[in-house]
This record gives C-alpha cells, sequence and structure tokens, in this order.
C-alpha cells in the first residue's frame, strides 16, 4: 500500500526537513510561545507523518487515510491560537472546505474503484483501459476536487488566503511547503501510476484538463496577490501561482520520453521552493515579533533597509528567487520546468503536442506579473519613508537560521547541472529485499 522508491523518499526529506525547520523556529515564536503547549510538536509530528505517507500512497485506500491524517493534524494547527478570532476563523474554513473536498474526493476513489475492480494505483490501467471513457472522467474529476483542494490549485484555492493569514505563522510556512510537497507528490504518482497509459490519456484528455487548471492557477494567484497589503495573503496568494507553475510537471507526464526529466524538475523546483518560500515567511515572522515591527503589513517595512539592513536584504533575496530572477535558485527552477514542459510538447503526439505550448507563454507572462507585487514589497523597505528610525535587530539564532536559507538560495542553480534532470535526484542506499519491492514504474528517474 506504501511504494518504497526514490520518489517517495525525495518528498519524504523536503517533508520532513520542513517539519524539523517548523519545531526550531516554533521555539522561539511569540505565537506559539506565549499559548505553549506540548501538543503542538505532536500535531506537527502527525501532520507530517499524513504528508510522508501521501508521498508514498500506492493505493487508493492508502491514499485517502493519509490525506485524512495531514488534514487533520492540519486543522487543529490552523486553530491553535484559540484565544483569536482570526485563527478560529482560519480553522473553521479549513475544516469545512476540508470536509467537502474529502467527501467529493472519497466519491471519486470510490467510482475508479467501481469501474477497475482495484485499488492498486499500478493496476489501474489496465482495469481501465476497457471501461467507458465518460466513467473514468467523471471519477478523475471528482478525485481532482481532493487534489485541486490540497494543492491549493483553483478552483479549490479559496480557504488558502484565509488560513494563511490566520493560523500562527510558523504553521503558515509548513503548510505552504511540507503540505504542497506530499500533495505535488501524490498527484505525481497517481498520474504516472494509474493515468500514464498513453490510451487513457488520450481518452480523458487528462493533459488537457490539468493545463487549463495550471493557467487558472498562475494567473488568479498572482493577480490576486497584486492588490494584497498583508505579507502572509501576499505569500499565501504567491503560493498558489507557485502550484500552478508546478502543475506544468504533471501535464509533462503525460509524454513517456520526458517522464524522467519532468519528475526531476519538479523535485528540483521543490528544493529551491522550500528554502526561498520559507525563508521570505521567516522574515516576515520575526518582524512581526512585538520587539521588532510588530506588524505583517507592508507599509510597515517602509525603511526597513535603514532600520535592519540584514533583513531587508534577506527578504529582497528571498523574493527575487521566487520571482525566479537570475542567479538565484528560483530562475533555475523555473528554467528547468519549462524547458521540460516544451520538450513534452515538442516531442509528444496527440497528448501535449503543440497544443500545450501556449502554456509555458502564459507562464512567462504570469512571471512579468509577479514582478509587481514582489517588487513592492522591496521598494517599501529601500526607498519608502519609515514613521520611526528605531533600529529593528535580528536575533542572532535567527541570522544563522537566515544564512543556512540564503547559502542554498545562491548555490543550489550552480550545483544542478543540466544532465541531471534526466537522472536521479536522490540516491537512498537500500537493501535487495527492499528494492524488489520498488514500482517498475517510478524507480526510474529516481535512483534508489
Amino acid at each position: 500500500m506504501v511504494a518504497d522508491d526514490g520518489l517517495a523518499w525525495f518528498f519524504k526529506l523536503v517533508i520532513l526537513g520542513t517539519a524539523l525547520l517548523t519545531c526550531l523556529v516554533s521555539i522561539r515564536s511569540p505565537e506559539v510561545f506565549d499559548a505553549f503547549r506540548g501538543e503542538f510538536f505532536v500535531l506537527v509530528v502527525f501532520a507530517a507523518l499524513g504528508m510522508v505517507l501521501m508521498a508514498g500512497a500506492a493505493n487508493l485506500l492508502m491514499l485517502y487515510l493519509a490525506m485524512e491524517t495531514a488534514s487533520l493534524s492540519s486543522y487543529v494547527l490552523a486553530g491553535f491560537l484559540s484565544g483569536q478570532s482570526r485563527s478560529a476563523e482560519a480553522s473553521f474554513k479549513y475544516v469545512i472546505y476540508g470536509a467537502v473536498a474529502s467527501g467529493v474526493m472519497l466519491f471519486g476513489l470510490s467510482l475508479l474503484f467501481g469501474i477497475g475492480g482495484t485499488l492498486d494505483l499500478a493496476e489501474l490501467p489496465a482495469a481501465l483501459a476497457g471501461a467507458s471513457p465518460l466513467a473514468v472522467v467523471l471519477a478523475l474529476l471528482f478525485v481532482l476536487a481532493g487534489l485541486g483542494y490540497k494543492l491549493a490549485s483553483v478552483p479549490f484555492h479559496m480557504w488558502s488566503p484565509d488560513v494563511y493569514e490566520g493560523a500562527p505563522l510558523p504553521v503558515t510556512a509548513f503548510l505552504s511547503v511540507a503540505s504542497k510537497a506530499g500533495a505535488f507528490a501524490l498527484t505525481l504518482r497517481f498520474f504516472d501510476e494509474a493515468f500514464g497509459d498513453r490510451a487513457i490519456a488520450l481518452a480523458t484528455q487528462w493533459p488537457l484538463l490539468l493545463a487549463l487548471i495550471s493557467l487558472l492557477t498562475m494567473t488568479i494567484g498572482n493577480l490576486a496577490a497584486i492588490g494584497q497589503r498583508n505579507m502572509k495573503r501576499l505569500l499565501a496568494y504567491s503560493s498558489i501561482a507557485h502550484g500552478g507553475y508546478l502543475l506544468m510537471g504533471v501535464v509533462a507526464l503525460a509524454n513517456p520520453a520526458v517522464r524522467a526529466e519532468a519528475m526531476a524538475a519538479v523535485g528540483f523546483y521543490f528544493v529551491a521552493y522550500l528554502f526561498m518560500n520559507l525563508g521570505a515567511f521567516y522574515v516576515v515572522q520575526h518582524l512581526a515579533e512585538p520587539e521588532r515591527l510588530n506588524s505583517e503589513m507592508i507599509a510597515d517595512y517602509a525603511g526597513l533597509l535603514r532600520r535592519s539592513p540584514f533583513l531587508a536584504v534577506a527578504l529582497s533575496i528571498f523574493l527575487f528567487s521566487l520571482i525566479g530572477i537570475p542567479p538565484f535558485a528560483g530562475f533555475w527552477a523555473k528554467l528547468y520546468l519549462f524547458e521540460a514542459f516544451v520538450r513534452a510538447g515538442l516531442e509528444a503526439e496527440g497528448i501535449a503536442g503543440g497544443r500545450h505550448l501556449w502554456l509555458v507563454v502564459a507562464a512567462l507572462l504570469n512571471t512579468a506579473i509577479s514582478l509587481y507585487y514582489y517588487l513592492y514589497v522591496v521598494k517599501t523597505m529601500c526607498f519608502d519613508s519609515a514613521v520611526e528610525d528605531r533600529p529593528v535587530r535580528a536575533h542572532p539564532a535567527f541570522v544563522g537560521l537566515m544564512l543556512v536559507l540564503l547559502i542554498p538560495t545562491f548555490v543550489l542553480g550552480l550545483l544542478w547541472s543540466r544532465e541531471e534532470l534526466g537522472v536521479p535526484v536522490v540516491q537512498v542506499e537500500a537493501s535487495a529485499s527492499l528494492s524488489s519491492s520498488v514500482s517498475p514504474t517510478l524507480g526510474t528517474p529516481f535512483r534508489r
């Protein structure tokens, strides 16, 4: 029921690394510390457990149980500050959206089981080959509702900004990376194993459906971010937009010739995203502490370059990387992802083909749109006049954490060679008995 392959291990490392950083940062977070209860770390552990199981789920039942394990813990984490109305509101909205998406997805999974007669993802292609395309498409649409909710993709994204704003900042950072990593690992495996067959892709046209969702997600995410004046909400819509870019890697799976390259490109994007997104959220968290700015509003960042050069420069670097400006890791992540998608379109026949190359143009235009709201923050920090000139000092431990996140943001693109896109992203030693359990479909791009 749980695959033990390179894809699972890679995303497990991303999820567990994010969970570890969340626990370390939470120790010094005033939001968590003031309402400190030991169950906070237990909830983080159980949420990470669910996400780890999502990364390896190779069975329809395990897929659903893993998502519920991650979701139930996340609901409580979002409302952890029970004394604050916005935290309670975030948790309530999260539960309502999650319950509806979970029920719809479970109905879709039951349809897939009824059509195919099996719970194993690897056995579904043969079982679905003779089924009615209309029935398969109907089941797929219901399942996509649940996956889209975890991915925060349009039109299932509406919970994300409110939850990100109301949850404690360490939880917001954790959900923005770890939850998305588990969801994308599950989505990659689901479409690669259950719907990777060429005949099924042609019959259901799921690459076109995902391409449209990718377009809407990146466009609405970027356009909605323009009007935001709260940093948490701005980064929430930014996270939605990045999910739209990442969906391009899932669409590229429709072409088996570049499957390994597409998976590796998504993997590298997540590594870069981990450092630059967590870094941006942690700077916002540090500035929101009472002894510093005590605010999440962008207007209060005015003159930050003069008051705290280190924090202003660190946040600017993370935002430049999120835009995709060279030489930062975000630029190389987008370059490799777009390149894999273009190759998938040029080399495919009938599925992706040239018909989906418009999505790359749309992604480039969306990157240009994102310049506005990211650079607006940088402009406020560097050029606007501060209301007060009191220095804002970063804690020494926080400076060390920032260096841990800043250095990879600089050097990842230099260390990751272009040739590695078609070969392993991660190498894990394993015994011969474990190697025999690796799915032959997913064992290739990520060597054990």
